[in-house]
């Protein structure tokens, strides 16, 4: 990819924001909603934290491994088109060049404009070109598997700390609720803004699934432990 110095783009973030995003979210949510549904078991405040701890542990595991695997494959399938495309170029070189070419065309060149600018960039970087004009893979979007797993592992304990720190502090479902849900909207604003994505819309979107996820947690836990005890 080239870069023009001086000038960044909100989607070259699109990677690692996602995943840390993703992580975040998904560290408040899931352990907020296992705290409210423990605590509406009438369980004891050391039993609500050792779930917590024990859910922080788990799910930034699973996180991380689901990522990796998940990002992987995508990295797999991406160097399997890489290689595919250069056994191409290695086997019929003149017709790839008609091929970037037609690309072109369809883009809006003239023929002869496309048919200048696929040589010109065959000769300079003939797999570079296929990879991004044909393949549609770019420095910006090829799979990174470790950073993704390391973003959403990290990014899920941050989010995971915030209900655990409260149910340690301010014991009660009130305020685990609350907490994620001012978490979580904040969180959704920073990165609607960082992605320039609406604002309103993100902090929105985020408050309702969230709230359904613990409520049903809540509702959950209650009836276990009506039934239970």
């Amino acid at each position: 990819m080239v870069v023009i110095p001086g000038e960044t783009h909100k989607i070259s973030r699109s990677g690692w924001l996602r995943a840390a995003v993703l992580g975040a979210n998904d560290g408040i949510v899931s352990t907020a909603s296992l705290l409210t549904g423990v605590a509406a078991a009438n369980s004891s405040t050391h039993n609500i934290l050792i779930a917590g701890v024990a859910g922080l542990v788990a799910g930034a595991m699973s996180m991380a491994t689901g990522e990796y695997v998940s990002v992987s494959s995508q990295s797999d399938t991406e160097r399997a088109a890489i290689a595919e495309e250069q056994a191409e170029l290695d086997s019929n070189f003149q017709a790839e060049t008609h091929e970037l070419a037609a690309i072109y065309l369809q883009r809006g060149l003239s023929r002869e404009l496309a048919h200048d600018v696929a040589t010109a960039l065959m000769k300079h970087d003939a797999l570079d070109a296929h990879t991004r004009d044909e393949l549609g893979i770019t420095d910006i979007s090829a799979a990174r598997p470790l950073q993704a797993a390391l973003f959403s592992a990290g990014s899920f304990t941050a989010g995971a700390v915030i209900p655990l720190v409260v149910a340690l502090t301010y014991p009660g479902i009130a305020g685990i609720v609350i907490s994620a849900l001012l978490a979580l909207m904040i969180l959704g604003a920073v990165a609607a803004r960082a992605g320039g994505a609406p604002v309103m819309r993100s902090i929105i979107r985020v408050s309702f699934w969230s709230t359904l996820a613990m409520a049903l947690s809540g509702v959950t836990g209650a009836l276990f432990g009506h039934f239970a005890g």
